[in-house]
């Protein structure tokens, strides 16, 4: 009865979604403070018309967190569903084919910003915890906590977490913000890379300057900083900061093996890109350099004149924001640390430079050998027809090892989205077979989980 439901509502479903897509909720700018909170608002009323008991606006000193929860009989497993109703910047947004807070449905996919991350893939839950409701199908307690500064840091969140310790109590963590391998090959993630994410500024003379009268004769900030950028980096890919290696996690020649029999084309992959050729760290696979090795990559540089026409400066400061993704065993204060030290070292004299930490997050991995994951496994069997293969993702969601540590909880990683979605990217989109899908798989795990915690 509850694919019944789900299937029957599936108009409504989209449109609901659409309408949270419209908000745009933007955590990194503070211009849209106000739309934040609106879509807080949104999905707590959401949880309150699908069927929970309470749903509340829970205020931190940043963006507010809500939590809602249908408690069913104490006796049974509860699950507690954490996601994200914040987005990224939609900029720029000249590239965008329509606009990023005006959704679209084209080829049956929504286009708009936070279409798949993580607005579709937690609403998924709203819907599928709506259906089983409305079904009498909730097999589980459920516990939810979307949060609206997942794409700052979730600063906020460990506070929220450590004062929260029994109303947050669960048996298991639910969480869709990854992707699967492709709609016919499912997947669940059991690992995800931490983060140190840095600002730097590079300073030179102490005014923009006429760049006839004094170039040659004094540092451009900007050329300094691609040189020491540059630098950071070997021509085998290989990261050159001292201790930057000195504690990641080796895989196993078998499980190297494991990890690249899963399904991937690489002229497919270059193709979607439009690119010539891969690039990376000597010595692996694709695979394995966006799944097991940790990077640094340029985010965004800029200094001197950037406007329309020609204006000859030598500019006083240049900056630039450099990400790096970590692997298990690296730790994201220590590395932010590493790379401070190592940044302000190779600055020459004559500029004066400056590192910021801006956040950051551990590397977490899941357990395949869990209830949880068989349920989850078991999930996808019951919906797709096929057993989902357990993947490692690029990306980092610095909550999950922290919910470890403080709630003493695993995570299950179910996400539906695709790398192809365009997420943090122009023309962000969600498929509609992956959104209704996803409905009908989190209602099964809900009764799988239920099923096999009282066989155990």
């Amino acid at each position: 009865m509850t694919k019944e439901y789900i299937d029957n509502n599936r108009q409504k479903f989209i449109d609901e979604l659409i309408d949270l897509l419209k908000i745009p909720s933007v955590s990194a700018d503070s211009k849209f403070k106000g739309n934040v909170r609106q879509a807080a608002e949104y999905v707590q009323q959401s949880l309150l018309t699908a069927g929970a008991d309470r749903a509340e606006i829970c205020e931190t000193e940043g963006h507010p967190i809500v939590y809602g929860e249908k408690i069913v009989d104490p006796q049974l497993p509860t699950i507690l569903v954490y996601g994200h109703y914040d987005v990224q910047p939609a900029d720029p947004y000249e590239l965008w084919d329509s606009p990023p807070f005006e959704p679209v449905i084209k080829d049956e996919k929504i286009y708009a910003r936070g279409a798949c991350d993580d607005k579709g893939q937690m609403f998924m839950h709203i819907k599928a915890f709506e259906a089983m409701k409305a079904t009498d199908a909730l097999a589980c307690n459920v516990k939810f906590m979307i949060e609206g500064e997942e794409e700052v840091g979730s600063d906020n969140l460990e506070v929220f977490i450590r004062e929260n310790k029994e109303k947050l109590a669960a048996d298991i963590i639910l969480i869709s913000d990854t992707a699967i391998i492709a709609n016919d090959t499912p997947s669940i993630t059991v690992g995800l890379r931490g983060l140190s994410y840095m600002e730097v500024e590079v300073t030179g003379p102490n005014r923009d300057l006429h760049s006839g009268v004094y170039g040659g004769a004094v540092a451009n900030p900007i050329n300094i900083l691609c040189e020491m950028i540059t630098s950071l980096m070997n021509k085998d890919g290989h990261i050159t900061i001292p201790g930057f290696y000195d504690k990641v996690a080796e895989l196993s020649g078998p499980e190297r093996e494991a990890m690249n029999a899963a399904p991937f084309n690489l002229d497919e992959y270059k193709q979607e890109l439009d690119i010539k050729e891969v690039k990376g760290e000597k010595g692996y696979t694709t695979l394995e350099r966006v799944g097991i090795r940790p990077t640094l990559d340029v985010n965004g540089i800029w200094g001197g004149y950037t406007g329309e026409g020609a204006k000859t400066v030598l500019p006083s400061k240049a900056y630039a924001k450099i990400s790096m993704r970590l692997v298990p065993n690296q730790d994201s204060g220590e590395i932010t640390e590493l790379f401070t030290q190592h940044f302000q070292s190779i600055a020459p004299d004559y500029v004066k430079v400056k590192a910021t930490p801006h956040h950051g997050g551990e590397p977490a991995v899941t357990p395949t050998d869990s209830v949880a994951y068989a349920a989850a496994s078991a999930a996808f069997e019951e919906s797709w027809g096929k057993t989902p293969i357990p993947t490692r993702d690029g990306g980092s969601i610095p909550i999950v090892s922290l919910f470890k540590e403080v709630l003493g909880l695993d995570s299950v990683l179910m996400g539906f989205g695709l790398d192809s979605d365009a997420i943090h990217s122009p023309n962000e989109h969600y498929g509609l077979f992956n959104y209704m899908k996803g409905i009908e798989t989190i209602a099964m795990f809900h009764k799988h989980f239920a099923k096999l915690n009282s066989s155990t």
